[in-house]
């Protein structure tokens, strides 16, 4: 009986390891091309994102903290009238105060910064309200795509991607005397690529400004790629 016993579980060993070995095989791909494609819109940027900073310096960081924040404080009253949803956004950057050494590790003074953010779909209304602020000067400023316009403009360059990638695989496939393909396996990746303009204004030229002078704001455009590669079985 121990003997039967030990005959089957053998048995049983073999099959398993014989399947196992069978995995560990790897199966030869036969007619498999490898494939990409992409596909590309242009669209006007429609998103503006301008920062507005103040930087004090001083040897008491105490006294440059209350001067951040008046600053901070007095461009709030004066911008927070045009905000529209949408339209203006507003929020508060980086609040920051750091001391500054010698080459000894002695601390010499303090320096701090102050951020306002601007940001929405009116440019007009977004200069203005800049051109207002008295107590901070523009730091920054770049154009993007409002999440709306970028899943719009998304879907139609995947669409276009994907159109290519099966029109070549059937170009292919019939190139090789075959009727068609099957899909394997595929990835979607995309980005947005676009000039970004920012205002040439210095800080004095802000500063001189009139009050109801708005700060002009030109967007540029952004080419949204949408890119698709993946393999097909021919048959």
């Amino acid at each position: 009986m121990k003997i039967a016993i030990k005959i089957v579980a053998a048995c049983a060993f073999l099959v398993g390891a014989s399947a196992l070995f069978a995995q560990q095989v790897p199966v030869e791909l036969r007619n498999v091309v490898q494939l990409s494609s992409s596909g590309t819109v242009e669209v006007q940027q429609d998103l503006l994102t301008l920062t507005l900073s103040s930087t004090r310096d001083g040897a008491d960081p105490a006294v440059i903290q209350t001067q951040l924040k008046q600053a901070l404080d007095a461009a709030l009253v004066q911008a927070k009238p045009s905000v529209l949803a949408g339209a203006m956004d507003l929020r508060t950057g980086q609040f920051s105060l750091q001391p500054r050494y010698n080459r000894d590790g002695k601390i010499t003074g303090w320096s701090g910064t102050t951020e306002l953010v601007l940001e929405g779909r009116d440019f007009a209304r977004i200069g203005a309200a800049a051109a207002k602020i008295q107590t901070l000067v523009i730091a920054n400023a770049s154009f993007g795509l409002s999440r709306e316009l970028r899943a719009k403009v998304e879907a139609e360059a995947q669409q276009i991607a994907i159109d290519s990638f099966k029109a070549k695989g059937n170009d292919i496939a019939r190139g090789f005397g075959f009727t068609g393909y099957s899909l394997r396996e595929v990835s979607v990746n995309s980005n947005d690529q676009g000039f970004v303009p920012r205002p040439r204004m210095a800080a004095m030229e802000m500063k001189t400004m009139a009050a109801d002078a708005a700060v002009p704001m030109e967007a540029g455009k952004s080419a949204v790629v949408v890119s698709v590669s993946g393999s097909v079985q021919l048959k």
